[in-house]
């Protein structure tokens, strides 16, 4: 499984980005996809993910209204519209994937830089 990140830059406060995490290597329908992200000193924290049959969503409470999750099933990839981004949301950002069945996210991409100025 290969996943491949990308869109990052800087911006500033109460702009947007479009994350993309372009997917390989395997049939995901069975699989989740989600958006993890690592500010400067911090631990990776849950930000977004999405099933990739059916579409379910789930948002970090910080995020909740001004990020959206979606796919593209025939790219095999998954997109993260990051709208009124904040100094705090600066981070790098990473796509992960994992089964559905699973705990744990199994696959990381490389991530991707967001700067978010004031």
């Amino acid at each position: 499984v290969q996943l491949q990140a990308s869109g990052g830059g800087l911006v500033q406060a109460g702009g947007s980005l479009r994350l993309s995490c372009a997917a390989s290597g395997r049939t995901f329908s069975s699989y989740r996809m989600g958006w993890f992200r690592q500010a400067p000193g911090k631990e990776r924290v849950f930000v977004a993910s999405i099933n990739w049959s059916g579409g379910s969503t789930s948002y970090a409470d910080s995020v909740k209204g001004r990020f959206t999750i979606s796919k593209d099933n025939a790219k095999n990839t998954v997109y993260l519209q990051m709208n009124s981004l904040k100094p705090e949301d600066t981070a790098v950002y990473y796509c992960a994937t994992k089964s559905s069945a699973a705990v744990r996210y199994d696959y990381w991409g490389q991530g991707t830089l967001v700067t978010v100025s004031s």
